[in-house]
Order: C-alpha cells, then structure tokens, then sequence
C-alpha cells in the first residue's frame, strides 16, 4: 500500500526544544468574559499612558526650560519613535481583542449539516501545489493532505518548478522521484476508490418507503470500519523520524482514521437496536467514502512549455497553471520549445485542464486536516458571503520542533494565527499565502493580461513583490471583494528551523509592504466612490499590517544607537508598553508555550533586526529600480542551512554595541538608557547562543569566507563536440523566428556562428 519515500535522517533535538507533540485543539478555548474585559483595558491602558507621557514629559519639558534646537530634534524623534512603537502595540491589542469575539461567537457547523449541503453539491475544486527543490517526502504528505480532504470532484495539481533537465544525478533522481509521487497516490487509492464506488451504486439511493433495514446499516458500518483500518494500516507502514511526520500520522492519517471508526461503531450500535439512519443520510455517509477516496492527483511543468512565463516566483507558477483552465490544448514543437495551441473542445488534445469553481493554493510544506474544503466551501456559499474571495486558516505551527529557534518561530506563528483572526473580525483580513480557498470568479475579476513573445501571459496573483499574496488582497478589495479568516485551526505549515532558513522566510516577509502602500490607498478611495463605509480600525490595521516591520526596525536602530536627553526618559513608556507584553504572554500561555517567552521573542527580534532591515531597504530599491527583486535561496551545509556573512556579524556588533552603549551612559550617569542598553545586551546575547550558536556562526563565516573561491565549472554542450563541419543551417529555427537581427534568439546565432554562417547569410 505504502508509496512512502526515503527521508533524511532526523534532525538532532536541541536542550530547550519542545517537549509538547500534541496539536493544539482544532477548536479555539471560548475566552471567558474575565479575559475579554481585560483585553480592553489593556486598550485603554495603552492610550491612557501614551497621551500621559506626552503631556508630562514632551509638553512639560517644552514649557518648563528653554529646549535648544537639539533637544527640540531629540524629542521630536524620540516622541515619533515611540508613537510607532506604541502604535503597533496597540493594533496588537486590538486584532487580539477581535480574535477573543470570533471564539467566543463561534458555532462549530455540525457535520450532518455538512454532508446535506454538500449532496447535491455540484462545485468543483483544484488544489495547486507550487513545489520549487522540496524534498519528494515533504511534497508527498502534503499531496496526501488534499488528496484525502472529504470532498467530491477534486483535482489536486502538482505544479513543479524544478528545471525539467537536471544534469547533478542526485537532482535527476530526486525530481523522478518527486514526478512519480502523483501516480502513487492514484495507484494507493484505487482500490478503496474502487469498493466504496461499488458499495453506494449497490445502495438504492430512492425507494418507494424511507424505511432502511439495519442489515443496510451495519454494511455500512463495515466500510467505514474497513476505511478505518486501511488508513491505520497505512500509518503504520508511514516513516516517523520528526515531528511533521508524527502530525502527518496522527493527525491526517490516524485523525481520519479514528473518525471513521467512530461512524462505524454509531451504525453498528444503530443496527444492534434494529433501527437505521434515514435514507437520505445512509447517501450522505456513502458519498462522503466515495469522496474521501475519489480523487485525481497530477503533475504539471510549465517549465516544460515555451509558451508560459517563466518568471521565477511561486506567482507566476500558479498564474501559469491557472491561466490554462478550461482550456483544451495541442503539443506544437518550435525551435524554442513546446508551445501550447489552444484547440476546440471537440477535437483532440494533448493536455486538457478542467476548469473549476474553487482553487486551493496549498504550500509544498503546508497539511491540511480533513474536512478543510468543506467547511471552507461551506462558510464561501453562505448567502451572505457572496462577495468572499478568499477564505482560510491561517496555519499553525507543528509542535514538537527539535530545535530552538524552531520552537521559538513556531510561537510567533501561533500568535500571528490569532492576529489575522482578529483583523478578519475588524473586515482587515489579509491573504496569507500557505493554504487558502479561492473563488475563481474573483480572480478572474483582477487578472492582468499581457502579450510577451506572441504569447497571452495571464497574471491573476501580482509577482511585482515576494509577498503576492499581500497584494492580490488589496486588488482583490480594489474589485469590492473581501476576504475572511475561518476561526479554526485547520491547517498546519513548516516552520524554519535554523537560523538561515529563517532569514530566508523574515527577509521575504520584510520586503514588499511598502511597495503596496499606494494600491491600498487607491483601495480606499474606490471603496469611497462606490459609497462604502470605511473603517478607521480597519485601515489602521492594514496599515500596521504592511508597515509596522520598517517602522519598528529604523525605531529600534534609533533607540539603540543614539544617545538620547535623560529627559526624555519616563517609567511611562515602560507602563504603555506593559499590556502588550502581559498580553502576548497570555496568549503564548494559552497556545500551549511559556510567558518568559516574551522575553526569548524580544531577543529573537534584535538578531533578526538586521534581516528586517535588509527586506526594508530592498523594497525601497526596488521602488526606485523598478526591479522585481527574485526569490534567494541559501545553500545547505550537512543537515544546516548556511546564513550569509553580514547576517551572522549583525547580532554580534548588536551587542558590542550595547555594550559599548552601556559603558557610556554609565560613564554620563544617564542610567535611564544605561538600563536599557544592558537589557538589549543580555538578551540579544541570549538569543545569540540560543538560536544561531558559536558552533554554527563559526561555520557559517568560514562557508562565506571561502564559497567565492569555489566557481561551478560549466558543462560542455555535448552536441556542439559530435557535430559534423558539414552540418546545414537549422531552417526550422529560421522559419519560425523570421528575419534574424537583434530578435534572432541567442541559441540560434550561436548555433550559426558555430556553423561557420553569419546572420546576413540567413537573409540571404
């Protein structure tokens, strides 16, 4: 049965990993009305203490002494400095508070509501998994994830972007494996695909009475029991070397599983007092087997195609695969490559892409759990939302991580799950790109189309920036669509677990909100004409949302670097910024972490200070270049992921810094910045230790010290040595790119050259 793969060894656990494996509940905690009330005096709180500070501190020293022209200017920016700071503190505060009312208002859909809705259910749905260089076991679970989602007439689409041709055997080998994975699944699933099949059409779905005999019952009963130990089976013969794979097993293959056991031992204790379930729902619980293992799974390389972008970004990826749908097509060779005609439906075709009402675009790391697409489906064609384009769950972090700094960025992501509940209570939602479900028709409403080559290139999601998901919810809303959160933990995303994989993933989140700023305030002023009502908490917190990273790093670059008036100084700030801290604190106490973490996050974020910085400065080059800046990957060292130099030297001279800093103030008896400087010191030394290591930052220098000496040596075109000196001009090439000059392609000119013919000669 098992189509499992071989995996890397696991990862060594680190002191201090996590030692909780359970999931959190599906299912958020109903805050009590304690929780709730201190939630909003922690708002006012905020406020209270900020507006204090700026009357008996900034005002007061104004009115009290003569300020020169340099205390004017310190306080001014120290007053910026802190407003922002206060400011992203409080939309904090206020998503969160927004997250406590959706789980206090929640009501869990019931199940049997579910399956009636869905039995006359005719929408289709495509799951689109964009993979560039995954490990073929990690694609393959979250694959299995979709593939075994309890919905009827799903199609989930493989979209590898690996470079079809790989000459490194190792790569080869690894893309084959990954290209087989699709087939496996279909090749697993076919049997029970096949007996439940068999067992619904031998149920009469109508019969002159309702009455069911329980001997029907207790059939059924037995192929949701055979169901259940088919994916028990299967979870035992599954690999478990970390904590993805036990998620993976437990909760979607044994969750599924104890489900469906759960229906069996129901029907069997219905059969055993001689009764049945009505009619109607003994068709609903076969056609939820059938869905469950009913499903076409396939792979598509656009890279395989000359007439599709090839613009490196998980964007285009989708927007490729997306631009083709509903359309039948013919292979065509062309001395470019395989290009894609669009033929008549009634003709034959080499590739035929249904078109569906829902897509669901799924990361190659992400899972999900079972009933995602339904309850998702369910909440999209409720009446009142009709102009939903996107909803989903904003995923979670796999617990049990092995190493520090993966406990610790999964915590962030788990806070940022209740964040993004919360803005989507205030109508501030945002797309975040790991899983969503997307209405198709919405798509279709902001797609741009262009003509590059002679060919129709379609962007429905923007590629301008690394954070596209960002900016497709602001187009989305441009187009009067709005976007909502499902206030349920439904799906789950891999989290970076070491330092330079993590750099990888904040300087992506860094970079791009800036760039965006303008489309939102164009959002806002269509909004304004078409006469809808514009909140001011929900503009602040997109605000906060796309900017706080540039605003928060240069805030804190100021207050480390620059050696403020101790005038300015009061025990105030600290008083404004406490119901943060106590609240973030709460929050990582009820997501199953510890309150001091609070303290681990805010060293956490002083090493990762540099990196934000870095995905600021590149949005501001980008804005001014004009330049689509390209998804970087890092190279791997071993079983790590290696981090660029300036990354590793950052932190240190963070706390040379502070400590030099320290030294000062002390020596200037301004104790007020000293303390602070000494706090920054500590824990960014803490975090120093904890999360990148001596060990690795040792390694790291070394592999960007000496990596420039080592250059890849290009392999030789193998067809160039063993071509005859006779060999004619390639007239296919001629033909199909016309009149050579500076549109002839380099390939072609090259080719020529190498045949002894110059360009000239082809007019000719």
């Amino acid at each position: 049965m098992t189509t499992h793969s071989t995996t890397t060894p696991a990862r060594k656990r680190q002191f201090g990993s996590e030692r909780r494996t359970h999931s959190l509940p599906t299912i958020h905690a109903r805050p009590s009305d304690r929780k709730i009330t201190f939630g909003r005096l922690a708002i006012i709180t905020t406020v209270l203490f900020w507006v204090a500070y700026v009357v008996s501190t900034i005002i007061r020293q104004f009115i009290d002494s003569g300020s020169t022209f340099r205390f004017t200017m310190e306080a001014i920016s120290y007053l910026v400095v802190v407003t922002f700071l206060s400011f992203s503190a409080l939309m904090y505060l206020v998503a969160r508070q927004g997250a406590l009312e959706r789980f206090r208002s929640h009501v869990r859909v019931p199940r049997a509501e579910l399956d009636r809705h869905f039995s006359a259910h005719t929408g289709s749905m495509t799951v689109l998994v964009p993979s560039y260089a995954e490990e073929p076991h990690v694609v393959r679970q979250t694959l299995w994830s979709a593939a075994l989602q309890e919905y009827h007439s799903l199609r989930v689409v493989l979209l590898l972007d690996d470079p079809p041709f790989p000459s490194d055997p190792a790569v080869a080998a690894r893309l084959e494996e990954t290209r087989a994975l699709a087939s496996g699944i279909m090749t697993t699933l076919a049997g029970p695909a096949e007996r439940f099949a068999a067992a619904q059409r031998a149920f009469p779905p109508a019969s002159p009475s309702s009455w069911v005999d329980p001997i029907a019952a207790r059939d059924l009963a037995n192929h949701y029991a055979w169901a259940a130990d088919w994916l028990e089976r299967m979870a035992a013969e599954e690999d478990n070397t970390d904590h993805v794979d036990r998620f993976f097993v437990d909760e979607v293959l044994l969750g599924l599983a104890a489900e469906f056991q759960l229906i069996a031992e129901a029907l069997s204790a219905a059969a055993s007092e001689n009764v049945a379930p009505a009619r109607e729902r003994m068709v609903e619980l076969y056609r939820r087997l059938v869905s469950t293992f009913t499903v076409e799974v396939e792979t598509f390389e656009r890279k395989l195609y000359a007439s599709v972008s090839h613009e490196a970004n998980k964007a285009m990826n989708l927007n490729s695969y997306i631009g083709l749908m509903g359309g039948n097509y013919r292979h065509e060779q062309t001395p470019d490559g395989v290009v894609l005609r669009r033929v008549d439906e009634s003709l034959f075709g080499d590739l035929k892409v249904p078109d569906s009402e829902y897509l669901l675009t799924l990361d190659a790391d992400s899972l999900l759990l079972r009933d995602y697409c339904l309850r998702l489906v369910y909440l999209l064609e409720e009446p009142e939302n009709a102009r939903v384009a996107v909803t989903q769950t904003p995923y979670s972090s796999f617990r049990g991580a092995g190493t520090r700094i993966e406990r610790l960025a999964g915590a962030t992501t788990d806070l940022q799950h209740i964040l993004h509940q919360g803005m989507s209570h205030f109508g501030a939602a945002f797309w975040v790109g790991a899983n969503a479900v997307i209405r198709k028709r919405a798509l279709e409403d902001i797609v741009e189309v262009e003509q590059v080559g002679g060919f129709e290139i379609r962007r429905y999601v923007q590629d301008r920036t690394v954070i596209e998901d960002t900016e497709s919810s602001i187009d989305l809303g441009t187009h009067g669509w709005t976007l909502v959160n499902y206030p349920e933990r439904l799906s789950y995303s891999a989290t970076p677990p070491d330092f330079g994989s993590l750099i990888v993933q904040r300087r992506r989140w860094a970079n791009g909100g800036l760039l965006i700023l303008p489309k939102l305030w164009r959002q806002m002023a269509e909004r304004k004409r078409n006469g809808q009502r514009i909140s001011r908490l929900e503009l602040a917190l997109r605000l906060n949302y796309m900017s706080s990273i540039a605003w928060a790093s240069f805030g804190l670059v100021f207050l480390l670097a620059y050696p403020y008036d101790s005038r300015l100084l009061s025990p105030l700030v600290l008083f404004a910024a406490l119901p943060y801290f106590l609240a973030m604190g709460s929050d990582l106490r009820s997501t199953g972490y510890k309150s001091s973490d609070v303290l681990r996050i805010y060293g956490f974020n002083l090493i990762l200070l540099p990196v934000n910085l870095a995905g600021v400065l590149k949005s501001l080059q980008q804005a001014i270049t004009g330049k689509k800046i390209p998804f970087a990957r890092t190279p791997k060292v071993k079983n790590h992921t290696a981090a660029p130099v300036w990354y590793i030297i950052a932190p240190y001279l963070v706390v040379a810094f502070s400590l030099f800093t320290l030294w000062r103030d002390v020596l200037g008896q301004n104790w007020g910045n000293a303390a602070f400087a000494a706090f920054n010191a500590v824990l960014a030394s803490w975090a120093i230790l904890s999360y990148i290591g001596i060990v690795n930052s040792i390694v790291d220098l070394w592999v960007g010290a000496t990596g420039w000496l080592f250059v890849e040596k290009p392999l030789r075109s193998s067809h160039r040595d063993v071509k005859p000196a006779t060999e004619t001009l390639d007239w296919r090439a001629v033909l199909y790119h016309g009149h050579p000059g500076a549109s002839l392609p380099r390939s072609v000119k090259e080719e020529m050259a190498g045949n002894g013919i110059a360009e000239h000669e082809v007019a000719a």
